[in-house]
Order: structure tokens, then C-alpha cells, then sequence
């Protein structure tokens, strides 16, 4: 079974390209988007350009009245409640969406949380692990009638984060010496090894997966960060302004990659692969950080597969039991 090159393809769009430009002349007219987290951020503007181009997209929120607010003059846009930190929650809404018989053409997962304080949910699971990628396992196993029925593709948004950490195999809960960056960057890894796996199950359906990192931008994604944490960082000057604006893309740049990876007829027949700035990422090395790229580790098909059975176990879902 052939596999994608982890290489730039030379797409014609770029780090400044948005949304918009990514859907230029592209018709979605008919096709249902669900986007989490498509109420804040990047995801927001998600909802905005899918919208425009003629999709439904139906937001699921942990806090609906708040996404309706946000959403509110969005034509094309609903909402529903969902926690993805609950796996009840998660089991209720997909339920909910399987029985109104329609199909899920485009999956964008994309809420998350980043850089929390060491947090609890469920039975005892680190949330930024928990959240950022078990409850989107979860959701999109469960949803997996309507997805497989819609024949598109899944979107999972990780991060440049992902350098900072591979999968801590022997303590994924992090029990022991919390490190919220860390933490962040395993939880990153596992939204690019998921969609490595779950292409390689998914596209005999003909359905694709990938990965992707938007780029920097400031978003409510960083409400868990003290303005003295980003001014160390060198993001934002003492008035919280941000230092190096050229080195920050806007919202609507941010949702650029993921609505590209979720619509673009470029990435017909592809899949499994990690995207940034509108393209295919490069691989870098282990060792070091990078401006750019993709560490193997989050990449690697074995580690790949042996994240999905963890997280079939933890969570109890596989729609693809017995193919993995």
C-alpha cells in the first residue's frame, strides 16, 4: 500500500495565505463540516471561510451558549454541546448526530487546550492528553458510520509543539514531574500520529487523514499563559503587544492550513501526512528545536499504531477493531 512522501509538494500557497484564498473557487455546497472548537481562534474563522464557500458546519462546544454568541450572523453555522474532556459527552453527542442520519463529510479537529496547569479529567488522565487528542480519538470513532458514509477526510490540528515531546510511553498521565509544555508537546505528537494511523485504516473507505501545524498566532489558546510568561517567551512587549508581529500569523492565515487540508483537491488521493504553511511539512531531525517540520517520532507508523491501541483501551472505542 503506497504511502505519501513526507515532502513539500509545492503547493502555491504560504505562510501568509488565509482561509479564504486556500477556497478560492473551491464549491462545498452540500457538505457538512464538523468543527471543534470552530467557535474561538482559528476555529472560528474555520467555521467563517468553510461557510462561505457553501458548507454546513456544526460547531460542537463545551460552553454552547457561548459558541452561539460567537457564531451569531454565520449563516450555515450550528451548534451543539460537547466536552471532549467527558467521555459521556462525547458518547451522547455522537450518538445524537448518528441518529439525525447525517453524514460527516469534513471532520476538523480542532479545539485544545495548551500549557495548563496539571489538571485532572475522567478517571485520572492528564487533560491536555486527555482532551487534545483521547476525546477527538473518541469522537471520531464513534462518528465513524457518518464520517466513512461521507468519504472526506479528518483534520487534526497539532502544533510545532509537538517537537518539545514524543509520546512518554511509560507515564502518558504524567504521574509524576508535570511539565505543562511537555505535556502540551506529547499531546501534539499524539493529534499527528493519529492521523497517521487512522489514514492508513480509513482510506481503503476513502476517507484521509492528516495532521498539521497552523502557525503561531495569538488566540484564546494561550488564556492559560500569564502575560509574564509571554513576555520571558519574547511574544509580547510589556503592554502585551505582540513583539514580532511579522513572526505571527493572523486568525484568518492560522485557519489557512486546516481548511487547505480539509478541502483542497491538491491533497486528492493523499494522506497521513503532517502540513504546514499550506503545504507538506519537511522531516527534521531528532535532536534540537526547529523553525519547521515534523520530528520523526510523530511520524513513525509503529508508534503510530501503538498509540491507537492505547487509546482504544483507554477510551474503550475502535470502529476499526480487529483491522489495526
Amino acid at each position: 500500500m503506497s504511502t505519501t512522501p513526507q515532502h513539500k509538494m509545492g503547493s502555491g500557497f504560504g505562510a501568509t495565505s488565509t482561509a479564504d484564498d486556500v477556497l478560492r473557487g473551491i464549491d462545498l455546497t452540500g457538505k457538512l463540516a464538523i468543527v471543534t472548537g470552530g467557535y474561538s481562534g482559528i476555529g472560528l474563522e474555520t467555521t467563517r471561510a468553510l461557510t462561505k464557500a457553501g458548507a454546513r458546519v456544526l460547531v460542537p462546544a463545551r460552553r454552547p451558549t457561548a459558541a452561539q454568541e460567537a457564531l451569531h450572523g454565520i449563516e450555515g453555522a450550528e451548534t451543539d454541546t460537547l466536552d471532549l474532556g467527558d467521555l459521556d459527552s462525547v458518547r451522547v453527542f455522537a450518538e445524537r448526530f448518528l441518529a439525525s442520519g447525517r453524514t460527516a463529510d469534513l471532520v476538523i479537529d480542532s479545539a485544545g487546550i495548551m500549557a495548563c496547569p496539571e489538571t485532572r479529567v475522567g478517571p485520572g488522565w492528564e487533560a491536555q492528553f486527555a482532551t487534545n487528542h483521547l476525546g477527538h480519538f473518541a469522537l471520531v470513532n464513534r462518528l465513524w458510520p457518518a464520517i466513512e458514509a461521507g468519504g472526506g477526510r479528518v483534520v487534526s490540528v497539532s502544533s510545532r509543539g509537538h517537537q518539545f515531546s514524543g509520546i512518554r510511553w511509560d507515564d502518558v498521565h504524567w504521574h509524576t514531574g508535570y511539565d505543562k509544555w511537555m505535556a502540551y508537546g506529547q499531546a501534539k505528537t499524539a493529534n499527528v500520529l493519529f492521523a497517521v494511523h487512522l489514514d492508513r485504516l480509513a482510506r481503503d473507505a476513502g476517507v484521509r487523514a492528516f495532521a498539521l501545524h497552523p502557525g503561531a498566532i495569538i488566540t484564546p489558546l494561550q488564556r492559560h499563559l500569564s502575560h509574564q510568561e509571554m513576555f520571558e517567551r519574547g511574544w509580547v512587549d510589556e503592554r502585551g503587544v505582540p513583539l514580532n508581529p511579522e513572526g505571527f500569523k493572523s486568525p484568518q492565515q492560522g485557519a489557512a492550513t486546516q481548511v487547505w487540508a480539509a478541502s483542497s483537491p491538491q491533497l486528492d488521493g493523499l494522506g497521513g501526512v503532517y502540513l504546514e504553511d499550506c503545504d507538506i511539512a519537511e522531516p527534521v531531525p531528532d535532536e534540537g528545536s526547529h523553525p519547521s517540520g515534523v520530528k520523526p517520532w510523530a511520524t513513525d507508523p509503529e508508534q503510530a499504531a501503538r498509540l491507537w491501541a492505547l487509546s482504544a483501551q483507554l477510551t474503550g472505542v475502535d470502529a476499526f477493531a480487529g483491522r489495526s
